[in-house]
């Protein structure tokens, strides 16, 4: 009843009701969007004749997301995130319609490019407008409701989708979902005419045009080389490492590698934290599969356990706006330690699979913990001028990372073991992801005494 109670205090005032309304609304439609495609994907590749680009759709919104995420974090800066709150929201519409009604693969990938772009776009908005709109007290509930609105789709979405596809046809998986993504965009634009233009402040760092393609290409390439591992692929993924490292040293804060305490360190944690997490939930159900021979949907179903500790932790962390996110963060990666020590067990055919779903709910509850606190640590220690070119860092780190750990996984599994018996290289990876996380224990233990 508290926790109700301070909702609706934050969320449902009259200043913030129609901006609570239009941004969960928008969040929630991607993260379906997001869930879904994955469940009606191998229906509708056969169906448009394109069995041998079958992975190109994801890597297609993948490489348009880093780039709108880049350029709006960018945009944001300098014009504010008001036109980013309204063509993010359209973008993502009229890829959902070039998606719903494609005819073949080409017009399918150019859908999901305009999908990645307007999404990135409207995350890095929607973060940027959470700052505007709530106080530093108010943010953790907005920040606990955002995480409810990815929880939903998250434990619903892949089998909404897959009886959408049954039922009605593949194209409605993503036809669906337009009427509802148009009345966000409705509901978005009064809440941009409202915003005034962006605070006068020097900009120190501004990321551009080539650093965007260049990281875009970059986690592409290292994406596409994890999914399909061979000699070739090893070496356009070094090139994308090469890439990468080239454009991560404009788009990061400088520190991040060195974990410099404030600002850098909030990059260099989100990094660490989402690869680590991203790297179990990639090789967690291959191990329940065909290490502790779960079936393909209860293999599956520490992921939905660990998306309901997400949103338990997140809504108690909105419930204590006074807490120390400096410790929140630590706790976080504690929590995930302990996940992946777990995971790490559980990847040998001798210890129970169950122990699979308490180490999801305890790297659940550090994930809600910590992704929270990180948001909330960016805020406080970024100039005003710079908290678009800071979000966008962000979850750039997030990106890469990720990319980072599925991609080491992806290695271990051809050199040290197979699909069929992925023990010995799941422990391996599972051993290095603790020490990921163990790491950021160690990170975050100093922070700048101001922000």
């Amino acid at each position: 009843m508290i926790v109700a109670d301070r909702g609706r205090g934050v969320l449902w005032t009259p200043a913030h009701r129609t901006t609570t309304v239009a941004s969960l609304l928008v969040v929630t439609l991607i993260a379906f969007e997001n869930m879904g495609v994955a469940t009606a994907m191998p229906t509708l590749v056969p169906a448009l004749g394109g069995q041998s680009l079958y992975s190109w759709p994801f890597t297609a919104f993948l490489v348009a997301s880093v780039v709108a995420t880049v350029l709006a974090g960018r945009w944001c800066d300098r014009r504010g995130p008001a036109l980013a709150l309204v063509a993010g929201p359209a973008i993502f519409v009229a890829g959902l319609v070039l998606c719903g009604t494609a005819t073949d693969m080409a017009l399918l990938l150019a859908g999901r490019v305009l999908q990645g772009l307007g999404s990135g776009a409207v995350l890095v908005a929607i973060s940027l407008l959470i700052a505007l709109v709530y106080t530093d007290r108010e943010r953790p509930v907005m920040y606990a409701a955002n995480a409810a609105a990815w929880i939903l789709p998250a434990v619903v979405g892949p089998s909404v989708a897959g009886l959408v596809t049954e039922r009605f046809g593949w194209r409605w998986v993503f036809l669906g979902l337009v009427p509802l993504a148009v009345l966000g965009l409705l509901l978005l634009v009064p809440v941009a005419r409202r915003l005034g233009p962006p605070e006068p402040g020097e900009q120190q760092r501004r990321a551009g045009v080539p650093a965007a393609i260049a990281a875009a290409v970059g986690v592409a390439a290292l994406t596409w080389a994890a999914q399909h591992p061979s000699f070739l692929a090893l070496g356009y993924g070094a090139a994308g490492a090469v890439a990468l490292g080239f454009a991560l040293r404009s788009l990061l804060p400088p520190g991040t590698v060195t974990a410099r305490p404030g600002l850098p360190t909030v990059v260099a944690a989100r990094a660490l934290l989402g690869g680590a997490f991203a790297g179990m939930e990639a090789y967690l159900p291959l191990t329940m599969s065909t290490v502790h021979g779960y079936s393909p949907a209860l293999a599956g179903l520490p992921l939905t356990v660990s998306a309901l500790g997400w949103s338990a932790a997140s809504a108690l962390q909105g419930r204590h706006p006074d807490w120390s996110r400096e410790s929140a963060l630590r706790a976080g990666f504690g929590l995930v330690t302990v996940a992946l020590v777990l995971f790490a067990f559980v990847s040998q055919a001798w210890f129970p699979g169950w122990v699979a779903f308490a180490a999801c709910v305890v790297g659940g509850a550090g994930m809600g913990t910590a992704y929270p606190a990180m948001t909330l640590l960016l805020f406080r220690f970024s100039p005003v001028a710079e908290r678009g070119y800071h979000t966008s860092a962000l979850q750039l780190a997030d990106w890469v990372g990720s990319a980072l750990t599925v991609g080491l996984g992806g290695v271990l599994l051809g050199l040290l073991a197979s699909a069929r018996q992925p023990s010995g290289a799941v422990v391996v990876l599972a051993t290095v992801l603790a020490a990921l996380a163990l790491l950021g224990v160690v990170i975050t233990r100093r922070w700048p005494t101001q922000g």
